[in-house]
């Protein structure tokens, strides 16, 4: 009796210890909240912009050092070659064939077409999984209190400017705080007082510090450096006669259009361009730096991109700092050097550091990648393809069966790449019929040699995709125009 009572103790305390096991929650998840997610967004910053992707006129240490630190994407794509459907596609997870934005098309006095309520977006996603959302910088979805608001598509906090048009200018007036018009008394008049970089990066740090225990997501879409090429003095300075010769920009100062929209003059566009990436190089190692004082450093990814390719207005010169590096065409081109971007990752612990990729992504990619790293469920027939598994280096990365692209202006341009090929037509909306280039971008990433006459069976399969690869939008249709 007394070795059937140590045997029935014994065996019930053994079963004890399992249930006790098992029933501990995971010792990761416990210790580990989820990652913040930190993803920033340049504005007009091409492919050699940067030097750890081959930028010489001048160096950018903060973001090298990221690309150091994580993983270094050679084939990434922006949604679009402008600005709104390019944040569409990023905020959607569709190419730009499918989501709602395809163009910059502007509401009066003040913003873009706005994302519809029906849409389901990243900041929805990730609010949806317990994430604090914030926004600081330029929007361009949705006019001020309109369903394309970012208070109304999934963001707890915005700060900066609504409208795009208006982002062309570094000291406005005013900027947005949620649903508050923010006086700027600085820049009254012609006053110059207050950068609105500089303000955007303070209110940016501060949502950090505020949420430094919880889980964020901060989308910080920085409008540097998009012309106009304007910069405190005290940066300039540092590049003064060391990028000649400088050809001055004469733009618009005064009357009413000023900071309306309208470029100012620049005397110095060779050196004031590289301050302005400066500064933004400056503000990443700043936010990189917040991470580390506040404690969260290793458990935050950090995403870095440009929402297109360079551009040329505002007395900017992209062939002078070779801005596309190796690639052809700028900022509404569908060549390469208007959509292929530099792209970085970091997250330290997963990302192992000073790796690169040659894995093709795009903008439509984001949200099925937060969706794995947070869990969250993404909605049916979204374009996207998650690149985790390239960037952890583990598993089996899946592969788009094709990328495409179209644009609405300039006579209506499209694009499509599947594997090493690339496709483009130009005129579409005036010539639908117009014929394809043809590129092998595994031997000619400059895209100089049209291979169209030669490989007839490629083109035919590039007219099947275009004809199955985009749906009219009721705003946004090639049959109506722009």
């Amino acid at each position: 009796m007394l070795f059937l009572n140590k045997s029935f103790l014994g065996i019930t305390a053994f079963i004890l210890l399992i249930f006790n096991f098992a029933c501990q929650p995971d010792s990761e998840t416990t210790t580990t909240p989820p990652p913040n997610i930190i993803f920033i967004l340049a504005d007009d910053l091409g492919y050699g912009d940067l030097s750890c992707y081959g930028q010489k006129k001048f160096q950018t240490p903060n973001l090298d050092k990221l690309a150091a630190e994580g993983i270094r994407f050679t084939q990434h794509y922006a949604g679009a070659t402008v600005c709104a459907p390019s944040r569409s596609s990023l905020m959607t997870g569709l190419h730009t064939g499918h989501t709602f934005i395809r163009g910059n098309k502007e509401v009066q006095p003040e913003g873009q077409w706005p994302l519809a309520d029906s849409i389901f977006t990243l900041a929805e996603m990730m609010k949806a999984q317990g994430y604090v959302t914030g926004a600081f910088g330029k929007w361009g979805l949705g006019y001020p209190g309109s369903e394309g608001d970012p208070n109304r598509q999934g963001f707890d906090e915005f700060l900066g400017y609504n409208c795009q048009r208006l982002a062309h200018n570094y000291y406005p007036r005013y900027l947005w705080h949620n649903q508050t018009q923010v006086s700027l008394p600085q820049n009254s008049g012609s006053f110059t007082g207050l950068y609105a970089p500089d303000y955007i990066q303070r209110k940016t740090l501060e949502f950090i510090e505020k949420n430094k225990d919880t889980s964020f997501f901060l989308y910080v879409p920085n409008t540097i450096p998009h012309a106009e090429l304007l910069v405190p003095d005290s940066l300039i300075a540092l590049f003064r006669g060391k990028l000649l010769p400088e050809t001055p920009f004469i733009g618009t100062d005064d009357g009413e259009n000023y900071r309306n929209g309208p470029y100012g003059s620049q005397a110095e566009p060779h050196a004031a361009f590289a301050a302005m990436v400066y500064l933004l190089d400056k503000q990443v190692g700043e936010i990189m730096d917040k991470l580390k004082s506040a404690g969260i450093d290793d458990n935050t990814l950090i995403i870095f991109t440009s929402d297109n390719g360079p551009h040329v207005e505002g007395g900017a010169d992209p062939d002078y700092f070779d801005s596309n590096g190796p690639l052809k065409g700028y900022k509404r081109d569908l060549y390469e050097g208007g959509i292929r971007v530099p792209a970085i990752a970091r997250w330290p612990g997963k990302i192992s550091p000073g790796t690169t990729t040659d894995h093709i992504s795009a903008f439509w990619d984001l949200m099925p990648t937060l969706a794995e790293i947070t869990g969250a469920q993404v909605p049916p027939n979204i374009d996207g393809i998650s690149w985790l598994p390239a960037a952890l280096g583990k598993g089996e990365q899946a592969e788009h069966p094709y990328m495409y692209w179209e644009f609405h202006e300039k006579g209506g341009r499209v694009a499509i790449r599947k594997g090493k090929w690339k496709a483009i037509k130009y005129d579409y909306i005036a010539r639908p019929e117009a014929a394809f280039e043809l590129y092998d971008l595994s031997q000619d990433i400059g895209e100089t040699q049209n291979l169209a006459n030669a490989h007839p069976e490629i083109l035919s399969e590039m007219e099947t995709i275009l004809k199955n690869a985009r749906t009219d939008s009721e705003i946004f249709s090639f049959n109506k125009g722009k």
